[in-house]
C-alpha cells in the first residue's frame, strides 16, 4: 500500500469502520458564499432590540465556544434587507479579526462580511466544524501581521477534505460533543470558584475596613489600617552585569523572566550580604515588566535587582495574608491600567499602599481559606487544560 493510499484512513478509529475516507475539495462538497454588512454599521437605523433576526459578530463567535444560541443585537427590517440573513442552523467561518473560527449559529440571523457561510454541504454540519477547528491554524495564518494574502472563499474552497461515510461521521461528533461537554462544564466549575475567590477576597481584604461585609464568627475585633511600608521592607536584589552572569556557578541567579516564561538559568559565584540571597518560602515581588508577588519555593538563589525581597515581622502579619492581599492589589492595578502594557511599580508607590490588617488569627483563617480556594482552582486548571489536550489529541489522530 502506497503512502498516499495509507493517508485515506485517520489514525484513530472506531471499531467495525474500514472504508477508505474520500478526499476532496471543500468547495466541491459545499456551497461557500461570503457574509455582507449593511452600511454604515454602526448607524441605529439598521438594529431594532424587538426583531427576531439577530446580527452576529465576531466577538460572537470567539466568545461562545464557537455555538451561537443567542445574539443580542437585532437587525431592523432595514437592515434585513441590506445583509444576507440565514433562517435555518449553518455552518460559518471568520475570515476578519479573530481569523480561523468556526461557529455553528442556531438562531436566525444577519452574517457579517467577516464570515463565510458553507450552504447545503455534503457533511453534517457538526462535522465540518471539528474539522476546521482541527485547521484552525491553517486558517490563522492568513490573518497573522505581514500576511500577503488574507483568508478568503478561493483559499478555503480549494483546501482538501477527507470525508467518512454519514454513520462514521456520526461517531466522531458524538465523542467530541461530549468532551465539549465536559469542557464546558469544566470550565464553568473554574469560573464560578475564582468568583467565589474574589469574591470573598474583595470582602476579606477591604481597604475600607469600616464597611467590612465578610467576618469570622466570633470575630469582632477592630482591623487596623496602616501603610503597607511600616509593616513591611522591600529590598531589591543584585543588580548583575552582562559578564558577570555564568553558565555553571555555585547560585542560580534568579530573574523577573524565571516566573514565567523564561527557562535559561545563568550562575553566580559571588559572595553576597544575606539580603541578596532568596530561600524556599521568601515572599517576593517582581515589578519591572511584569509584576506581582510570588513565594519562591526553589533553592538558594541570589535574585535579581527587578525583583524585592519583602521582609515582615511574623507577628505582625502573616505570610499568607500579605501574600494574598499583594495578590488583590494586582488586580486592582490592572484593572486601572486601562489597558496599558508599561505598568510602572515603585517602591514608594508600594510602601505608600494602605492594607487593613486584622489581628493575627483571624489573618490565619484569612489566609487558609483563600489558600485552600487557590489551590482548588489550581486543580481545576489543570483538569481544563487536560481536556483540551484530551480533545486537541483526538482531532489531530481521528481527522485527516
Amino acid at each position: 500500500m502506497s503512502k498516499e493510499e495509507q493517508r485515506k484512513v485517520p489514525v484513530l478509529r472506531f471499531k467495525g469502520f474500514t472504508d477508505d475516507w474520500e478526499l476532496r475539495k471543500l468547495g466541491e462538497v459545499s456551497d461557500i458564499v461570503r457574509g455582507s454588512s449593511p452600511r454604515p454599521i454602526s448607524d441605529s437605523k439598521w438594529f431594532d432590540t424587538n426583531s427576531k433576526v439577530g446580527w452576529l459578530r465576531i466577538s460572537d463567535v470567539t466568545s461562545q465556544q464557537g455555538r451561537i444560541k443567542k445574539l443580542d443585537q437585532h437587525l431592523s427590517k432595514l437592515g434585513e434587507e441590506k445583509t444576507r440573513v440565514l433562517l435555518s442552523p449553518h455552518l460559518l467561518l471568520s475570515i476578519a479579526a479573530s481569523v480561523g473560527y468556526p461557529v455553528i449559529n442556531y438562531v436566525p440571523t444577519g452574517v457579517h462580511d467577516g464570515f463565510l457561510i458553507f450552504k447545503n454541504p455534503k457533511f453534517q454540519l457538526n462535522y465540518g466544524f471539528y474539522w476546521l477547528q482541527n485547521n484552525k491554524n491553517k486558517w490563522q495564518k492568513y490573518g497573522q501581521p505581514g500576511s500577503q494574502v488574507n483568508l478568503n472563499s478561493s483559499i478555503v474552497e480549494n483546501a482538501k477534505i477527507f470525508l467518512p461515510n454519514n454513520n462514521e461521521q456520526s461517531k466522531i461528533i458524538a465523542l467530541l460533543l461530549r468532551i465539549d461537554k465536559m469542557l464546558a462544564l469544566q470550565q464553568r466549575k473554574l469560573d464560578e470558584l475564582i468568583q467565589i475567590k474574589e469574591g470573598i477576597g474583595q470582602g476579606l481584604l477591604n481597604r475600607h475596613y469600616r464597611n467590612l461585609s465578610i467576618r469570622f464568627n466570633q470575630e469582632n475585633s477592630p482591623w487596623k489600617q496602616t501603610k503597607l511600608g511600616k509593616i513591611a521592607s522591600f529590598v531589591n536584589g543584585r543588580a548583575f552585569k552582562q559578564k558577570e552572569l555564568m553558565n555553571r556557578g555555585l547560585y542560580p541567579v534568579l530573574r523577573v523572566g524565571n516566573f514565567y516564561t523564561n527557562n535559561k538559568w545563568y550562575y553566580s559565584n559571588l559572595n553576597l550580604s544575606s539580603d541578596k540571597y532568596a530561600n524556599k518560602g521568601d515572599l517576593l515581588y517582581t515589578w519591572s515588566a511584569s509584576f506581582g508577588p510570588h513565594v519562591w519555593k526553589g533553592p538558594k538563589v541570589i535574585y535579581h535587582y527587578h525583583i524585592w525581597k519583602i521582609n515582615f515581622d511574623p507577628a505582625v502579619i502573616s505570610k499568607a495574608y500579605l501574600y494574598e492581599f499583594l495578590k488583590l492589589d494586582k488586580k486592582e492595578i490592572l484593572a486601572n491600567s486601562n489597558g496599558s502594557t508599561m505598568i510602572h511599580i515603585t517602591k514608594k508607590d508600594m510602601e505608600n499602599k494602605m492594607i487593613t490588617v486584622p489581628d493575627m488569627n483571624e489573618q490565619i483563617k484569612i489566609g487558609k481559606i483563600l489558600e485552600k480556594l487557590d489551590l482548588k482552582i489550581e486543580l481545576n486548571k489543570n483538569k481544563l487544560n487536560n481536556l483540551k489536550s484530551v480533545k486537541q489529541f483526538l482531532l489531530q489522530k481521528m481527522f485527516m
